[in-house]
């Protein structure tokens, strides 16, 4: 518990009503999307309508040595909100105002609460798209989505949220502000700060304001279906459609393990039997489409889908899509706990990927459901186990390890999209080496010396506890010590 007069500070930065402490209102903050990891309650809970209030909240933790967890709609998928060491979460909700929409420069600014699909509503009146669409778009927060960098379904195209971010605004571990970027569509003006915290999951800053870059939508698209019987055909389908200078909006495959659990789920007539499904989409100028989408078919076609449908309505587009969504609530019927992993490797390592998936299922009796990105080669191996039952979920991790050992051997990396948090913090220096991990170490310190902000995140647990205590200088203060600093 925080001492009461670090509380009744709070109180006097929020507001009574914006500072949770009871413990049946920090349960719910205890705990992120991700499964199978542990759950650490918080000693309070801030919600800040401001920027100026996110600062004073900082410097109150830092004079008192807290840790601050900065926090989102908590939809992220790799332990990232977690906080570890009780502490405050940050809750960025309820600065949730769409600043402008400047449709003239192709820009918007936004508070970091504003939701995905609420940004998006809010510029189709002008035209215009925001293209990084996560799964959890109708949930996930812009600000959550800057922190972690997230992808989505039209990655392959369009790219991930780091290519639209360009303007920032961050509050710094000693309560600095700091702007960087803007609406210039050339910005080389010294280090690349806009770049630097987005994907840096609140460790280096709390973000609390953003610019990002906006398109023109799509006047037109097409939606193809193609089903196979062979693995090698369906990722040799992926590279070709891109090979003839067609670059879907999405490309998304389905495994058999996948396939099985979505008919069973929604019964909306897959092939139990096929090996792959791929789900395609092109969108642009109609003519444009119409000529990529005639390539697409033929491609198929040629790579020996055993069938092929494309959509002629949006009504037909929604029915082929239906088994894309009902993925993971399909996979989730099917046992208890799901651990939805992350993996991306390069388009032609697909089926290497998969048969690999598929033998680390048999090596330690587990089912695992793949499906993903594969036009961008980033798949999710969706782990079915109950983490109530120790010795499968001893199993479990013993796979995950060789999940992304595999993913690095063929050339991947250990994240896509959904960060690395705490569930992928020890695979980190098999990625970056000793000295890639030591340079993101350096960066952290200096941001952040006293090891504050969302502590026990991307870096493995040794790291963090060099930062904290031995770089920074300070002892590191347990909830239980901290109760005699008020």
């Amino acid at each position: 518990m925080l001492s009461k007069a670090v509380v009744t500070e709070l109180v006097s930065i929020c507001g009574r009503e914006r500072v949770l402490t009871e413990p049946e209102d920090l349960i719910g903050y205890s705990f992120d999307a991700t499964a199978a990891l542990p759950r650490r309650r918080p000693e309070a809970v801030v919600l800040p309508v401001s920027t100026e209030e996110v600062v004073q909240v900082v410097k109150l933790a830092g004079r008192r040595r807290i840790p601050i967890y900065p926090r989102g709609s908590g939809t992220n998928l790799s332990g990232g909100t977690i906080p570890l060491e009780g502490g405050i979460v940050l809750v960025t909700t309820m600065m949730n105002s769409i600043l402008e929409v400047d449709a003239e420069n192709l820009t918007a600014t936004v508070q970091p609460g504003v939701i995905v699909q609420t940004l998006n509503d809010a510029v189709a009146s002008y035209g215009l798209i925001y293209p990084p669409d996560p799964g959890t778009v109708a949930t996930a927060t812009m600000g959550g989505t800057v922190a972690e960098c997230s992808g989505g379904l039209r990655g392959l195209k369009y790219g991930v949220t780091k290519h639209y971010v360009m303007g920032l605004e961050v509050v710094l571990a000693d309560g600095n502000v700091l702007r960087a970027g803007g609406k210039t569509v050339k910005n080389v003006t010294g280090y690349d700060l806009v770049k630097l915290f987005t994907g840096s999951e609140g460790t280096l800053g709390i973000i609390t304001g953003i610019t990002v870059k906006l398109i023109p939508a799509p006047e037109h698209r097409r939606t193809m279906m193609a089903v196979f019987d062979d693995l090698d055909r369906a990722a040799k389908t992926i590279s070709e459609i891109i090979s003839h200078k067609v670059i879907p909006a999405t490309l998304e495959i389905l495994d058999r393990v996948t396939i099985q659990a979505v008919e069973e789920h929604a019964r909306i007539g897959l092939p139990t039997e096929a090996e792959a499904i791929l789900l395609i989409e092109v969108d642009g100028i109609r003519e444009v489409v119409e000529k990529e989408a005639a390539v697409v078919l033929e491609v198929c076609r040629r790579q020996g889908a055993a069938s092929i449908r494309a959509a002629e309505t949006d009504a037909e587009r929604d029915e082929l899509w239906a088994a894309r969504r009902a993925a993971l609530p399909a996979l989730a019927q099917l046992k208890p706990t799901m651990v939805l992993e992350d993996a991306t490797v390069p388009r032609s390592k697909i089926p290497e990927m998969i048969r690999g998936l598929n033998d680390i299922a048999s090596k330690y009796r587990l089912k695992i459901g793949t499906f993903g990105h594969a036009g961008d080669g980033n798949l999710h191996p969706t782990i079915l186990t109950d983490v109530s039952d120790e010795e499968e979920m001893a199993r479990v991790e013993r796979a995950v390890d060789e999940i992304f050992t595999l993913a690095l051997q063929l050339g991947g990396t250990l994240s896509g999209e959904h960060g690395i948090g705490m569930a992928k913090a020890k695979y980190l220096e098999q990625e970056f080496g000793p000295a890639g991990v030591e340079v993101m170490a350096r960066i952290k310190h200096a941001l952040d010396p006293l090891g504050l902000l969302n502590p026990g995140k991307i870096f493995p647990p040794a790291q963090g506890k060099i930062l904290s205590q031995g770089e920074a200088g300070v002892k590191e203060q347990t909830p239980a010590a901290r109760e005699g600093l008020g």
